[in-house]
Parts: structure tokens; C-alpha cells; sequence
């Protein structure tokens, strides 16, 4: 983790912790299938446990106010929400 990424988490803790998990945290490299030009150099999973929790951490004033070290650490992001979907038994 670059010193830059590790002051925007560290700084993000606190106001993170009511509402999120970081569940998986991992170097990126280039894509087996996509664009070449394209590089993802950190990957973070968290998950929320609702849109309404995150958006309240989006606008959380502990947050907003380590945006700078978001932008020394974060070219570019990308927020993808997911839900679980269980497998169907039997499915392979």
C-alpha cells in the first residue's frame, strides 16, 4: 500500500466504521480480458449494509474532509454496487 493510499484509509477508519467492512484489499495488474492501456494498481472490496449507509458515509464530514488525500492517492475509482444473489441448489 502506497503512503498516500494508506493515509486516506487510515484517515477514513473511524468515520467507515459504523457503516462498512473492508473485506478484501489487493494489488492490482493488467487485465486478462480488457483494455491493455488500463492497469487497476489497488483493488478494494468493502461492503455497506445498505445504499443509504454508504451515501451517509459519503457525506460524513471526517470523509470529505480527507478528499485531498483521496485525490494524492486515487487516480481513478470506479463504485460498483453489488447485492448477493444465493446459488440455486444444484447450480454448478
Amino acid at each position: 500500500m502506497t503512503a498516500p493510499v494508506r493515509r486516506w484509509h487510515l484517515h477514513n477508519r473511524p468515520a467507515a466504521a459504523s457503516s462498512c467492512a473492508l473485506r478484501f484489499l489487493g494489488r492490482g495488474a493488467s487485465w486478462l480480458i480488457g483494455p491493455e492501456a488500463e492497469r487497476w494498481g489497488l483493488v478494494m472490496l468493502a461492503t455497506q449494509r445498505s445504499v443509504q449507509s454508504f451515501l451517509a458515509f459519503a457525506l460524513h464530514e471526517a470523509y470529505l474532509a480527507g478528499t485531498g488525500h483521496r485525490t494524492a492517492a486515487i487516480q481513478d475509482s470506479r463504485r460498483l454496487p453489488l447485492s448477493e444473489q444465493p446459488l440455486e441448489e444444484g447450480a454448478a
